[in-house]
């Protein structure tokens, strides 16, 4: 929301000071709403189009746009558990319309069981206490409840590479759970998920490493809500891409990862076909 109203400021030749006296705000409120600092109420958007001369239909998006960032969620309710990157990540999450995924270590947090998610969490945060533990599952879950909602659910398009499927992540029972929930997530409408095999040989996703691809809705006017952002993880820490050629190249490596990777009805037998080695057949 930020950059839009940035980019209709300056499509109406106002500097942040000219606009910041017209609305009779302080510079640096102008700099926090541009940059994305603070929330903001449907009247101000209001009143900042009005001054930028917005056409109506852009203006009631925005509108709407700023009673989204008003409501609470997850990075709110988990603000003292959660990493400072990982509340970027959330917040993209939670805008975005379409997910693109590559996975080569872990099942994606959206299809993570609760048994496995917690295995997870106790290897990534050594020591962590029972409390802490169980209110980032918590949030992990409430997580996933997107992905079945009524309206306007995210679509996703997920490659895993095989070992994500054969490591033995809690034990035998656990994997043969996590498997088993893995093929009902792939039969919803909006979920598509595949395999890299191991026979695929060398492929983008060995120089990639994991990565998700952010995609976000579109405004009245065919103006995206905020730029295609790629996030590449790490032991230490995510780093988060925006530019278009970056971007570009991530989807060129997706598509040659999901290109070599099994088709989702082969994949889907594969996935039984481990659950049922890990017992779960």
């Amino acid at each position: 929301m930020g950059r839009n109203l940035r980019n209709l400021r300056n499509r109406a030749h106002l500097t942040v000071r000219a606009a910041a006296a017209r609305l009779e705000w302080s510079e640096a409120k102008m700099w926090r709403i541009e940059t994305g600092q603070t929330a903001l109420r449907s009247l101000d958007v209001q009143a900042m189009c009005s001054v930028y001369g917005a056409p109506p239909d852009l203006t009631a998006a925005l509108m709407g746009l700023a009673k989204e960032t008003r409501a609470r969620g997850l990075w709110h309710a988990y603000g003292d558990s959660v990493l400072e990157g990982f509340h970027v990540f959330v917040r993209l999450e939670e805008a975005s319309e379409n997910l693109t995924v590559y996975e080569t270590d872990l099942i994606p947090g959206q299809f993570q069981t609760e048994d496995y998610a917690r295995e997870i969490i106790r290897t990534h945060i050594r020591g962590i206490s029972d409390a802490d533990l169980e209110q980032r599952l918590r949030q992990r879950m409430e997580r996933q409840s997107r992905l079945t909602r009524s309206m306007d659910p995210p679509v996703l398009r997920v490659a895993l590479d095989e070992a994500v499927v054969r490591r033995p992540v809690g034990g035998a029972g656990v994997m043969a759970r996590q498997l088993a929930h893995l093929v009902y997530v792939a039969g919803l409408p909006n979920v598509s998920i595949r395999v890299t095999p191991f026979a695929a040989g060398a492929h983008a996703g060995m120089v990639t490493g994991p990565f998700v691809i952010f995609r976000f809705p579109v405004t009245g006017d065919g103006m995206h809500t905020e730029p295609s952002t790629v996030y590449s993880d790490g032991y230490s820490g995510g780093l988060f891409l925006d530019k278009e050629w970056e971007v570009r190249q991530y989807d060129e490596a997706f598509t040659e990862i999901w290109d070599a990777s099994l088709g989702e009805r082969e994949s889907m037998c594969l996935l039984s076909e481990v659950a049922g080695g890990f017992g779960g057949g």
